[in-house]
């Protein structure tokens, strides 16, 4: 046999091969896990029917405007996830691709991720609760707050817990809503002292805020360039490190008077 036609013979196996490779792993599972905007719950408001806040032993006030923390939704522990649905995703705006075991830990069955989740939650409640008092300078008084946001897990909405407690015990300090009658977005997570942290999938979660009427949103200064990758239109990114730039920014929203940092 001539060479060229042993060559083309190599070649010819060669393609057939990673054809068959290609086509194997087209529909052979992936361990990854795909992502997208989830719910957003305005935590001046209800959540399935029932108040976020509630708020006892002290006056409140009546708020306007919203204050929606963000989530995002991924694909069960058990779903199938293939190459075509990860070449799709990785250049969609409202999808993105993680790794299955960032979002469901080796060895821990989904019911185990489930109460982590919710474990979570509670303590950034408990911790909103202290900063938000904190910050107002009213730790020492009889005031019972009682959080709820359904079956809603993780810590990455105890910012805007403490946000909603803030604007419903002083609001803007002068009368005045902490929103301006805004709808106002964001996520991070809150410690006792008000530090805020990252919490990911930040970008994401602007497409979800502004699908919900958000015009502005709240993001951990660490995650500005993540947020600010494919920032919906219509959108204004305000970064935060603490709790009390999250609160001087929006007055300075509210009121048109100070400086609003920009990411």
């Amino acid at each position: 046999m001539p060479a060229v036609s042993r060559r083309a013979v190599v070649l010819a196996v060669c393609a057939a091969l990673l054809a068959a490779l290609f086509a194997v792993a087209a529909f052979a599972p992936l361990p990854f896990s795909l992502a997208a905007p989830g719910q957003t719950v305005n935590v001046l408001g209800k959540d399935e029917g029932e108040p976020v806040i509630t708020i006892t032993g002290t006056p409140t006030r009546k708020t306007t405007g919203q204050l929606r923390m963000t989530s995002i939704v991924a694909t069960g522990p058990d779903a199938t996830v293939k190459l075509n649905d990860v070449v799709d995703s990785w250049f969609a705006t409202d999808r993105a691709v993680l790794p299955r075991d960032s979002v469901y830990p080796a060895g821990k069955s989904p019911k185990e991720v489930e109460r982590r989740n919710l474990g979570d939650m509670r303590e950034s409640q408990h911790d909103a609760t202290a900063a938000a008092l904190r910050y107002l300078n009213r730790t020492d008084e009889n005031i019972d707050v009682r959080l709820r946001l359904g079956d809603i897990g993780g810590p990455s909405a105890g910012l805007f817990l403490a946000l909603g407690i803030i604007d419903k015990l002083d609001g803007d300090g002068h009368g005045g809503d902490l929103t301006g009658g805004r709808t106002i977005a964001g996520t991070g997570t809150i410690a006792p002292d008000g530090t805020v942290g990252a919490v990911g999938g930040v970008g994401l979660k602007t497409q979800a805020a502004r699908r919900d009427g958000a015009t502005v949103f709240l993001v951990p200064k660490a995650e500005c360039s993540d947020a600010s990758g494919e920032l919906p239109k219509g959108l204004r990114l305000v970064p935060v490190r603490k709790l009390d730039d999250a609160v001087s920014s929006l007055r300075a929203l509210a009121t048109g008077k100070g400086r609003v940092p920009s990411c």
